[in-house]
């Protein structure tokens, strides 16, 4: 729990704002103190830098980096804006916060939607195979026409496999309900509230076997690194879709293309690459039936106002001891 506090607050802040939203962040933390860094990094996405008045914050509103986190004194929350926490998804961070009592949140709710929808827009144009259709000039009733109509399936009633079930997964469980689909989601640890078939990572060969569509939106960390493997891609039922609007490191891109080329998957769309940008060179881009765009999944009008409007919320919430939205520690 945590305790109001009379004291004016500083709160650190190093995520680039448009004039507009760094004035409602700066008007909604009133009379508490704003702490704008000297270099801001460009996005959320951007490493962090020290900065030299870090020391001075009772609480961390963006990205900051891992050594003045260790070297503060003062901080007592961090949150990150961002739905990933990658550099702060280690047993050595972990250790250190829970031994300090350090809250760490996300963003996670801020991005949930439009991950969602995201992905569900993949879904929809492979399954109307937008991308073919949109590059033909098939005249009605001819040959290249009749084949580019019988290769569209429905998504209603396939199986449908969601590595890593947290907010993104539950709006596109929500906005996938009406096709009816056989949804079965990998979790680290099942609460048991899901509302559907909710598996752990020894019954993925199985569920990997029979899924039509596999959606990752694993994190990035040590465990998961190139958690899609070579291994894994083979145990995908033949003909098989994936999706990845996770991290570029879940997924070992090689063994991708191999996967592709030798037609055992239908098709790949990505949001995310390893690196990122991929190179135009890259051979994933020559893939007739890998479709990336630019790590754009969670964009969305108005964001950073969204984040900012977010870690209000968040803030009302630890001035009056409530609990915290998106709390990873």
């Amino acid at each position: 729990m945590i305790h109001p506090t009379m004291q004016t607050l500083r709160i650190f802040s190093d995520t680039p704002f448009s004039e507009t939203n760094a004035l409602l962040l700066k008007q909604g933390i009133g009379p508490h103190e704003l702490i704008i860094p000297v270099n801001r990094p460009a996005s959320v996405l951007s490493a962090p830098a020290p900065d030299p008045s870090f020391p001075s914050a009772d609480i961390a509103f963006g990205q900051p980096d891992l050594e003045s986190i260790a070297r503060s004194e003062r901080l007592k929350w961090i949150h990150v804006s961002s739905a990933g926490f990658t550099r702060y998804d280690t047993p050595e961070f972990r250790e250190m916060a829970i031994a300090r009592g350090l809250i760490l949140t996300n963003s996670s709710s801020v991005y949930a939607a439009a991950c969602a929808e995201h992905v569900f827009s993949f879904m929809l144009a492979q399954s109307r195979r937008l991308p073919q259709a949109l590059a033909s000039q098939a005249a009605n009733a001819s040959p290249a026409w009749f084949q580019l109509r019988s290769e569209c399936i429905s998504l209603r009633g396939q199986n449908l496999l969601i590595l890593g079930f947290g907010g993104i997964a539950t709006r596109l469980v929500d906005l996938l309900a009406p096709f009816q689909m056989n949804i079965t989601a990998m979790r680290r640890s099942p609460r048991g509230d899901e509302g559907h078939l909710t598996i752990t990572e020894e019954d993925l060969p199985a569920a990997l076997a029979t899924a039509d569509h596999i959606i990752n939106i694993l994190p990035e960390n040590a465990a998961s690194h190139h958690f899609i493997n070579a291994t894994r891609l083979a145990q995908m039922k033949p003909g098989a879709v994936l999706y990845n609007i996770g991290r570029g490191s879940t997924i070992d891109q090689d063994a991708l293309l191999a996967a592709l080329r030798h037609h055992h998957l239908a098709a790949a769309w990505l949001d995310v690459t390893e690196p990122e940008p991929l190179p135009a060179e890259h051979p994933l881009r020559a893939e007739p039936n890998c479709f990336i765009t630019p790590h754009i999944a969670g964009g969305h009008a108005d964001e950073s106002g969204s984040l900012v409007r977010h870690f209000l919320e968040n803030f009302n919430r630890y001035l009056s001891g409530r609990p915290l939205l998106d709390r990873v520690l």
